[in-house]
């Protein structure tokens, strides 16, 4: 009986097994995308230039500060003009240097820490955090960025898309971007081939254009495989 029952149970997770092994196989097939063939050069930089002209990157160059929340759960409070950003989680805050994170502050529950491990750590967490959730509000003033490699793809309805390659900085370098656009040259979504998903090509809508104070356009809704991305408290403004 025992052995009956032991050979039902291994017959059953097996299954499961093959269950779950083909399903992720099938989704994986279904929603995975090749990166695209795209044309580097002048074209592809006009397109780059005409995204950030649609969201008035000159104003942006010009903002001092920037201010928003990331999924409600990481707070930031950017100064641009000095290269320093407060950023805030849990019971953790670091006032990140970014130019030279050592000389980053740490917080924990009011308290300074001093520990150069735990110090470190969450430094590193808090440039990791920054790294991210600043792309979501800021990637389309990112085109230009040092590193950074433009090609131009034509879509399967003729509309024109640009292709982006992040060769170094940030977290996670390598990390490709194919960015869609309307009429104005305002972007409206983007599919990512990044190392922290598995499946290449995934789409991420930009909408929610807000006319900042310092006149920058910055976008504060998003939605990723049907879920929202939410940014809030977002604000960009000049100290003058």
């Amino acid at each position: 009986m025992r052995k009956k029952l032991f050979k039902l149970l291994k017959i059953l997770v097996l299954s499961s097994i093959a269950l779950i092994i083909i399903t992720a196989a099938t989704l994986y097939f279904s929603l995975h995308h090749k990166l695209p063939e795209g044309k580097s050069g002048p074209e592809a930089d006009e397109l780059a230039l005409k995204i950030q002209k649609a969201v008035k990157h000159d104003a942006y160059l010009n903002t001092d500060f920037i201010q928003w929340s990331f999924r409600n759960k990481h707070h930031y409070l950017w100064n641009k003009s000095n290269g320093t950003v407060e950023v805030q989680w849990d019971d953790h805050k670091v006032a990140l240097d970014l130019t030279q994170p050592d000389n980053s502050k740490v917080y924990t529950e009011a308290k300074v820490i001093t520990d150069n491990a735990q110090k470190q750590e969450l430094i590193h967490k808090a440039l990791a955090f920054f790294n991210n959730d600043s792309f979501w509000v800021v990637a389309p003033h990112k085109l230009f960025d040092h590193g950074v490699t433009r090609k131009i793809v034509n879509l399967d309805d003729g509309s024109e898309a640009l292709f982006v390659t992040y060769q170094s900085g940030g977290t996670t370098p390598g990390d490709s971007y194919l960015w869609k656009v309307d009429e104005n040259y305002l972007p409206t979504s983007y599919q990512m081939w990044v190392s922290i998903l598995p499946i290449g090509g995934v789409e991420a809508t930009w909408t929610g254009w807000t006319n900042t104070e310092s006149g920058a356009y910055l976008s504060q809704k998003h939605r990723l495989a049907g879920f929202e991305i939410p940014i809030s408290n977002l604000r960009a403004w000049n100290s003058k």
